[in-house]
């Protein structure tokens, strides 16, 4: 979903809101230099696994009644995809206590990271900021797309669309808010598929 190739996996890596995914096991694994922030890494791997266990039912349900909303075209349908998320949580666990020791994880959110100006090259924000317009206002949004945009030299956001599948009622003013700040804005065309409508990402620097 953001087009990241092996140039950029040489890159510092920032990943913002990432959960308990397998990204930066994966990367790390692959002798990648990535920090992911996200509240619930305050809470120890026993913790994590209880709460994932708790909620994962949710995730096929709420799937089961949007299915028109998203394409399944490589994906098997639900239960498919249920699977495929079990597995990277079960990366993301084996790794978790490891990578909190070394600093990969750290329990931060937006607005506020806590980071030098430009520590990363490149930073990650992936369906947090625009998918959840409803949820999160318009200066949340620029405080937290502003706060990318100072410890990181490169920001890709994705996606773009609210939960409804349309574009976001806070793109246009965070583009304007970028250029103003003197940032060069794009909005690229992106290869994954799984949402309709969620297309492109935007990169900013």
């Amino acid at each position: 979903m953001f087009l990241l190739t092996d140039k950029d996996r040489a890159r510092t890596i920032l990943g913002c809101g990432d959960g308990p995914a397998s990204f930066n096991a994966e990367l790390s694994r692959a002798g990648g230099s990535v920090v992911s922030v996200d509240p619930i890494y305050r809470f120890g791997k026993e913790k994590i696994r209880q709460r994932i266990v708790e909620a994962y039912p949710q995730v096929p349900a709420q799937l089961s009644l949007n299915f028109s909303d998203y394409l399944w075209t490589k994906l098997g349908g639900v239960e498919e995809l249920g699977r495929l998320r079990m597995q990277a949580m079960e990366l993301f666990l084996a790794d978790y206590e490891a990578g909190k020791k070394t600093g990969r994880y750290q329990a931060a959110s937006l607005p506020a990271l806590p980071f030098t100006d430009k520590a990363f090259d490149l930073a990650l924000c992936s369906h947090y900021l625009f998918l959840y317009s409803a949820h999160v206002g318009p200066e949340q949004h620029a405080a937290s797309v502003l706060e990318l945009c100072r410890v990181a030299r490169e920001v890709r956001i994705y996606p773009l669309v609210d939960l409804d599948g349309r574009r976001s009622r806070h793109l246009g003013p965070i583009q304007a808010l970028l250029k103003e700040s003197g940032k060069e804005v794009m909005l690229v065309p992106v290869d994954y598929r799984f949402q309709k409508g969620a297309t492109e990402m935007l990169v900013t620097g």
